[in-house]
């Protein structure tokens, strides 16, 4: 001991300074590492791995339609019939798109086969991503995994006016600047970064296994509407505007079938290249609606079933790159304004037509080769974009 104090009594004081500097930090750690130990063997129950510990809220308790009433009410974005019950909770609230990922890893998503619309076109890489449009159904929808924000969907969204729900976005500066693009087109903005837990969570054991950390998010549909009404955004906004004022709803009819089978097994390619992003519809004449897979068939992990979709449109749009700068170019544009060739599927057959959309907020028309409007099937409509010239077959 007195050889140690001569030997820093004979250091310079600058030394001596480090010296004391580098015993400071050594006891630190040491008394940081075992109060760790001992403490996470107090608190953390054996054979729990860290990284899978996660807080789940769940869905709300919310009421549901009662099986046994009347079917009278026509829901505005999908013409699907619903009880006096669901009219009276959608009335007082508007729609609400998430995005829903659609990476491999990440299936079978959550709250698909309960939305009213869904869009579909790739994000980046070929890789397709969904913007669900929920409105009125009754009960609370859990969703997920949800994920960031790109330009075109918002020009879908402007359609209705809807809160949209998002983590984060596509932010360079450019054509392709979401995030900047919510703020100039005063969307309605649920983005997870500013509201957090326990609106939104991540649920690590959502598919029984690790998966990364991006294909984790959650949220359930009462819980945003929440978020939204105390935001002033519910059914007409703090500027006393209704959602709807200039909403056109779509044109809807009895089911159909033709019996002819000219469309009863459809193939959608995006990209040539993804094949596992192709996705194959199979026409189920008993229920009159059409099956689909992605390689497999693609169930909602919500209910264990296989989605369906009693209309599917594709319409095929000008793709082109954004050239903005980002690393490896992946930002995508979209020609969503104007006009171009749709296939318009119902019934076990197929409609040529065309879509058609002056401008970012004015309503989709879509038509037949003679300029009439379709007329969807009631029920949930499916709405997939691909590039001009990809490949469709049925």
């Amino acid at each position: 001991m007195n050889k140690i104090v001569d030997t820093f009594e004979g250091l310079t004081n600058l030394q001596k300074i480090l010296a004391l500097i580098i015993v400071s930090v050594v006891i630190y750690v040491a008394s940081t590492s075992v109060s760790y130990s001992v403490f996470s063997k107090i608190v953390k129950p054996q054979g729990i791995k860290e990284a899978m510990v996660t807080s789940l809220p769940g869905a709300s308790s919310v009421v549901t339609e009662d099986p046994n009433e009347p079917k009278t009410e026509s829901c505005p974005l999908n013409g699907s019939m619903r009880t006096k019950r669901a009219r009276e909770a959608w009335e007082k609230r508007r729609p609400l798109a998430v995005m829903i990922e659609n990476h491999s890893e990440a299936r079978p998503q959550s709250g698909l086969s309960s939305a009213d619309i869904i869009y579909e076109v790739v994000a980046e890489g070929g890789i397709t991503r969904f913007m669900a449009l929920f409105y009125c159904n009754l009960g609370d929808v859990q969703v997920g995994p949800v994920r960031s924000a790109r330009t075109y969907y918002l020009d879908w969204l402007g359609e209705y006016d809807a809160l949209y729900a998002h983590v984060g976005g596509a932010n360079t500066p450019g054509p392709a600047d979401a995030l900047g693009q919510i703020i100039t087109y005063k969307v309605k903005d649920l983005n997870q970064f500013s509201i957090g837990f326990p609106i939104f969570w991540r649920d690590y054991q959502r598919l029984g296994h690790p998966v990364a950390t991006e294909h984790t998010m959650y949220s359930t549909t009462q819980k945003l509407w929440e978020v939204g009404a105390k935001r002033g955004w519910e059914a007409t906004d703090s500027a006393g505007i209704k959602w709807d004022a200039k909403f056109t709803p779509w044109k809807f009819k009895d089911p159909a079938p033709s019996g002819a089978g000219q469309a009863t097994k459809i193939k959608v390619n995006f990209w040539e290249s993804q094949g596992e992003y192709a996705v194959e519809w199979n026409y189920d004449a008993i229920s009159n609606s059409y099956k689909r897979k992605n390689g497999q068939d693609h169930v909602d992990l919500n209910n264990k079933q296989q989605l369906t979709a009693k209309n599917i449109v594709v319409q095929f749009q000008r793709e082109a790159n954004a050239n903005d700068g980002y690393p490896g170019n992946v930002h995508l544009l979209y020609g969503t304004a104007g006009s171009g060739k749709a296939l318009f599927f119902q019934d076990g057959g197929v409609i040529e037509g065309k879509w058609i959309k002056q401008s970012r907020l004015s309503r989709s028309k879509y038509v037949d080769s003679k300029g009439v409007e379709i007329q969807f099937n009631k029920g949930q409509i499916w709405i997939q974009t691909v590039p001009e010239g990809s490949k469709v077959t049925y």
